[in-house]
């Protein structure tokens, strides 16, 4: 899912950033789009049968990626980031799941092979509150099917509305 985030200028007052933090803003958040929690498995709802909650109702989705499937993701987020401006930030939350390890693992690997790449990572949580404060400090942006999902509605809103904003689920191969 590809999702560019431009402010136009007539519709700057559309923002509820001050103008001086979204003027000259031009971003592209590349999410991830077929893994993550909302496609794994084991999923479901289930009735707790022992234990303190015994009784009570317990959701859970499975977070899964493999390492193929994100070194897929961030081949396509470079080449993006190399025709912009060569930087390119993977966003991710390895310090408390082991998912987003192999993630942070696989994306380095591939960021290793381009060396006029400028390439960073940062936390989930760090990166929500950067869109809002620096908006701009970010070009592209590679992320997981979830967080990509929040960072996307949360950076539409940088240009006034999620209705602003196009986007493109693209299957491999095409453009």
């Amino acid at each position: 899912n590809l999702r560019p985030v431009k402010l136009h200028p007539q519709l700057a007052a559309a923002s509820t950033l001050r103008p001086e933090v979204i003027q000259g803003l031009d971003l592209l958040i590349v999410r991830e789009l077929s893994s993550d929690v909302y496609f794994g498995q084991p999923r479901g709802i289930r009735v707790l049968d022992d234990g303190p909650w015994k009784g009570k109702r317990e959701g859970f989705d499975m977070m899964r990626y493999n390492a193929g499937e994100v070194e897929r993701i961030v081949e396509l987020a470079v080449r993006f980031a190399r025709a912009r401006s060569g930087r390119l930030c993977s966003v991710e939350k390895s310090n408390v799941l082991e998912t987003m390890e192999v993630w942070k693992d696989a994306a380095a690997a591939v960021a290793e092979r381009y060396p006029d790449l400028r390439y960073s990572t940062m936390y989930v949580d760090n990166a929500a509150m950067q869109l809002v404060r620096r908006p701009t400090q970010f070009d592209v942006i590679v992320t997981g099917n979830l967080f990509g999902d929040i960072l996307s509605d949360e950076a539409a809103m940088l240009t006034g509305s999620i209705g602003m904003l196009p986007s493109a689920s693209l299957g491999e191969g095409r453009r």
